[in-house]
Formats: C-alpha cells, structure tokens, sequence
C-alpha cells in the first residue's frame, strides 16, 4: 500500500507539473499572437514558434540525445505531430519520450493497483498494460490530428469569404491572408496561425507557391490542397484571384452540408444499437414490470 500512495503521488506530481508547463506555454503563445493583431513590428517579425527562435536548453539536448530514434527521427510521425498541431523542434523528442515513460510506468502501476497473486496474472497485466502505454499516445496523436484537421476544414469557407472581400477591395492576397489572420484569431485559431506562418514565408523571401504549399504540408487537409492547386493556377494563368476563392467557398459550404446531411441520414442507424441495448429493456421493465409482478403473485397463491 505505501509503494501504490508513493506511485500515485509522483503521478500527481507529474501531471501538475506538465498542465502548468503548457498552460504557460498557452499564456506564451497568446500574448505573442496578441501583439500581431496590435501591430508591434519587433513581435510580427519573430516566428510564431517559439522554440524555432529560442535556444534549445539543457533539458531540451538531453531530451535529444536519450529519445529513441525508431520514433523521434520517424518521417511519418514528425508529419502526424506538425498535422496535430505539434510543430516545435522539442515535439519529436517529447513524444519519444512520452511512449518511453508509457510504457515503462503503466505496467508499474497497474501491477501496483491490482497486485497479483501469480505469476501468469502478473505476466498477464504487465503486457496488458504495457500495450495499453503504447497504444494510447498513438491513439491520442491520431485524434488530435483528426481533430484539427476538422476544425480547419470548417473553418475554411468562412476564412474564404473574408478573403474575398478584402481581394475585391483592391487589397493584395498577402494583405488580405494577413489581414484575415488577425480577424480570426481568436473565432479559428488553427486555420490563423498558419496563415500567418505562410505571411511570414513570403514576407521571409519564400515565393507564395512555395507557401501556399507549405500550408498544405502542415495541414494535410485536402481541401486546402484542391485551394492551393487552384490559386497557384490562376496566378500562373493571370486570372482573377477573387473568382477562384469564391468558387472555393461555395464548393466547400456545398461539400459541409452535404456532409452534414450524410450524417443526419445515418443517425438513425447508429442509434439501433444504443436503444437496443438501454432504452428497450428500460421500457419493457416498466411496462411490463407491474403485469409479472401481479402473475407471479396470482400464481404464487
């Protein structure tokens, strides 16, 4: 019982520690984004990633050297983390890191919580758990990128329109995706901070296709690739910008309620199983509880 109380404390410990360390990176990265929208010119000019401009500490080289390399250094998992938002230069290492320590302590305290009596329970729990250590980070990685993905791809055509406006107003499309940015900060926060990481590429000497790209490459969503293909074909071509967005945005609200239409026909389907399971027998036990009562006291006399 004192090793289980120990455990659980430096849990605790733990878990206070890394919800204070990135709430305070939160603070960080909002007031940075803050001082954008107020038009400080020494922020506009820093990356909006911190880790990008700031020295890696000594923490930060020890988390590089002792991460393991089958995933810190993996192409495929580094692209997953930049998709989920994870963008720093630490990110890889920490998740490294992170599935190291998952599955090194999860066994630990499951065998502390459950304390088997044999050999093969305890064999049993610490391979149970040390899949569960390893399973989970993946399984939280993939949700954050789906999650994000989502939250751009809705807030798409709303960024589109705003584009619109502003290209038909005479402003330049480097103005307008700044200027469309700050007004969203705080409404699609994803969708602006990488806009204005692609302001910065052209503003850094980047042409825009290549920026324009790259905001595919840190999105993976489709939809931003189909938008970013029409954009650099209109600029090569010379046609109007502000007819391929408006395209753009009646396509992708047509394509979001046929989605939302595709998922309301198919609500009915997944809710079988649910009233299956809870609401029928529910109902029965209460419509026919007081008639089996009644017949089994009648046949009980």
């Amino acid at each position: 019982m004192p090793v289980l109380l120990i455990v659980l404390i430096w849990i605790g410990i733990a878990g206070l520690a890394l919800a204070t360390w990135l709430w305070l990176r939160e603070q960080s990265r909002r007031g940075v984004v803050q001082a954008i929208g107020g038009g400080d010119r020494a922020v506009r000019q820093r990356i909006l990633r911190p880790s990008a401009t700031k020295p890696i500490g000594a923490l930060g080289q020890e988390l590089l050297k002792r991460a393991p390399s089958v995933w810190a250094q993996n192409a495929t998992i580094q692209e997953q983390l930049v998709h989920a938002g994870y963008d720093s230069t630490l990110a890889p290492s920490i998740y490294a890191t992170t599935r190291v320590l998952c599955l090194v302590l999860f066994p630990v305290v499951f065998l502390a919580l459950f304390t088997p009596d044999s050999i093969f329970k305890t064999f049993l729990i610490a391979i149970s758990a040390a899949l569960m250590g390893l399973i989970l980070p993946v399984g939280y990685l993939l949700r954050a990128k789906r999650k994000r993905q989502e939250r751009i791809r809705r807030s798409l055509p709303d960024a589109l329109d705003l584009l619109v406006v502003c290209v038909e107003a005479g402003i330049s499309l480097d103005a307008a995706l700044l200027r469309v940015a700050r007004d969203m900060v705080y409404v699609h926060p994803d969708l602006s901070r990488e806009m204005l990481i692609v302001n910065r590429k052209t503003n850094a000497g980047v042409t825009r296709e290549v920026a324009l790209r790259g905001l595919w490459d840190r999105t993976g969503v489709e939809e931003i690739r189909t938008l970013v293909s029409s954009l650099i074909q209109s600029e090569k071509w010379g046609t109007s910008s502000s007819r391929v967005l408006r395209i753009s945005a009646e396509t992708l609200r047509r394509k979001r309620r046929h989605n939302a239409e595709k998922r309301a026909a198919t609500a009915p389907i997944k809710m079988i199983i649910p009233m299956a399971l809870l609401i029928f027998p529910a109902l029965f036990v209460v419509i026919l509880g007081p008639a089996v009562m009644k017949i089994v006291g009648i046949m009980g006399k």
